[in-house]
Order: C-alpha cells, then structure tokens, then sequence
C-alpha cells in the first residue's frame, strides 16, 4: 500500500475514531461523574505519552520554566476545554457536542482579529461566521424546550465556553515559542490535568470508588485512550504529514457527522431529525467558508491544527 493510500485510511481512521469519542463519553457520563470520568482519561492517556517520551524517546524532564507554561496550558486546554466539555455532555447530545467543538474557527478569527489585529474580515468570512452561528442556533432554538428540558441551555453555555477557551489556548500555542517536543507537552499537560480534576472531584465528593466504576464506563475510558488519545492522534499525525492540508483538515467537517449519526444508533435520545441536519450543514458550511477565506491570510487555523481532536 502507498504512502498516500495510507494516509487516507489514515485520516479515515482519525475521522471515525475522532467522531464516536463524543458518543462514547456520553456514554460515560451516564454511569459515572464527567469529571472523574475526564480525570481517569487523562491520567492514563497522559501517562502512556509521558512514559514513552521518557523511555523510548529519552526526553528529560521539563525544566521549571517548562512547567511555568505546561501548568496554565493544561488548565486552559484540559481542564476548562475537555473537563467542561464532558460534564456538558450531561445536558445535551453527544452530535451537538461535537458540532460546537468544530466552531473552534469561528471563535480563533474573532480573537485573532479583534485582540491580535492579525487577519482581515472579509464578507466570506462574516458570512462563514453567520451561518456558523445561525446552524448552532437552529437546532438550540428547536430543540431546547421541544426535547431535551431545562438544563439543554446549560449544556449549550458549557461547551461553548470550553470551545472557547480550547480556541484560546490554541491561539497561545501557536504565538509561543516554548523548547519542548509538543506531543510530550501535550503529554504533560493531560497528566496535570488529570490530577486538577482528580483533585477536584475528591474535594467536591462527587465521585465513586474506583472498584464501582461500572465496566461501560472502563470500557468508555480505553477506548478514548487507546483509540482517541494514541490511534487515532497517530493517525492524524501521519496523514497531517501524507496529505495536502486542505484535505488532511476534513476529518473537522466529518467529525460532528460521525458523532450524530452514531449517537442516533447508541444512545436513546438522539434521533436524527430534520433540524439537526439542515443546523449541521448550515455550521459546517459556515465553519469552512471561514477556513477557505483564511487561505489568503496568514491562517491562524492551520497553526492549531495539530493540537486539535484531544
């Protein structure tokens, strides 16, 4: 098989894998707290990254000045984006989820424009910002008191804030120059991660013991760090380098896609209807208006693509 057949099964695989992760931690949530359940995946994911860099790679330990930046990063990235972003996981659907996560862009331009000044608006652009916006709103206003009750609009609130903070710290990522391998750093920083929000849990008492964590729940943990944190990233990594950007990029776009339709099959609940299909192609349509009118530009997008999908 060439190179670049396997970069496409590559970005195959990322896009999948990448997709029911939303699902699976739906799953989760239901048998378990959002945050011990986010806490546990960090822990172990964070781990197999740290210890192969240390073993295999022989890296040393990051410096004190490392840790000055990985420590605010991993609250940033970690705890705020994923933390958050699995407890709200709770009030809404997993698809939903996913397709709020892919408005990441959206949120990079207007940071990237109004603080940094560094890119221009154009009517593509404000266009692909409306239609993003106008998709997400379609199926909220449709579906919050229809179906899903009182707390849809928390759920909502939440993975839009962790989206964007996520955009946040992508953006600091790119604009910081930091002398360390980045898939270690992002080792390091779901290792913290995970013991902030492990501490976290203990703290509030919101938690169960390890022993009665139920085995969907176990199941629900390995798969994400075996199939989303390692294979999946690997996969990514490899078609990131195998394939024309524009193309590796795809697996944003397929993603939400992936996670609603699968979420349809798993999960009671998660219906696919008329709204969430024509909300789904009016925010990915907007998402890659906005991506495409980057192209131009110096495009903050493409610096955090690697950091994504975690």
């Amino acid at each position: 098989m060439s190179n670049q057949k396997k970069a496409y099964l590559a970005l195959t695989v990322t896009s999948i894998v990448w997709g029911t992760t939303w699902v699976a931690s739906k799953m989760g949530v239901a048998h378990m707290p959002a945050f011990e359940l986010a806490s546990i995946r960090q822990f172990l994911g964070g781990g197999i990254y740290i210890l192969f860099f240390l073993l295999i790679k022989k890296e040393k330990l990051p410096t004190a000045k490392q840790f000055k930046w990985l420590i605010p990063m991993a609250f940033l990235m970690f705890v705020s984006s994923n933390g958050i972003a699995t407890y709200g996981l709770q009030f809404i659907t997993s698809g939903l989820a996913a397709l709020i996560a892919a408005l990441y862009p959206l949120s990079v331009v207007l940071i990237e424009r109004f603080y940094y000044k560094a890119i221009k608006i154009t009517p593509q652009t404000l266009l692909g910002l409306f239609l993003g916006l106008l998709g997400i709103g379609f199926i909220f206003y449709k579906d919050s008191l229809q179906v899903h009750g009182g707390n849809y609009a928390l759920g909502v609130g939440l993975s839009l804030f962790a989206m964007l903070t996520w955009s946040i710290g992508s953006i600091i990522i790119s604009r910081t120059k930091i002398e360390i391998n980045q898939y270690y750093s992002i080792g390091w920083q779901m290792f913290i991660s995970a013991i902030a929000m492990g501490l976290f849990t203990y703290l509030s008492g919101n938690y169960i013991a390890i022993t009665e964590i139920p085995a969907i729940s176990w199941g629900v943990i390995i798969y994400m760090v075996i199939g989303g944190s390692i294979f999946a990233f690997v996969s990514f990594i490899y078609s990131m380098k195998n394939l024309h950007p524009a193309i590796a990029s795809l697996y944003a776009y397929i993603n939400p896609i992936v996670a609603i339709w699968v979420g349809s099959l798993l999960i009671k609940g998660e219906q696919i209807t008329w709204n969430s299909i024509l909300g789904t192609i009016c925010t990915l349509t907007g998402v890659y208006l906005v991506n495409r009118s980057l192209k131009k530009q110096k495009d903050p997008v493409e610096a955090i693509a690697d950091a994504d999908g975690m």
